[in-house]
């Protein structure tokens, strides 16, 4: 599974969990746009933590406003994994 296939699962995942009405997953679908609350991004950042995928341990790091930035964050950390 790609880090996209796995970011945009776990968004699916988290907004039934939450009885959330998730948009869809568009590369330029806001986040605050998308259905999910921040609780619910947190619980996707965690959950991808879990899984070893840290982007933030950077100082170098944009904060993501889309979806399509969210996963690009999370492969470039992927990458230089």
């Amino acid at each position: 599974m790609t880090i996209r296939e796995t970011i945009a699962s776990l968004f699916k995942d988290v907004a039934r969990e939450a009885v959330k009405d998730l948009a869809p997953l568009r590369d330029n679908l806001p986040l605050i746009g998308s259905g999910l609350d921040s609780l619910c991004l947190a619980v996707i950042i965690a959950r991808l933590d879990d899984l070893g995928l840290d982007p933030f341990g950077t100082d170098e790091v944009t904060m993501p406003t889309t979806f399509g930035q969210f996963v690009a964050l999370y492969e470039r950390a992927a990458a230089a994994a």
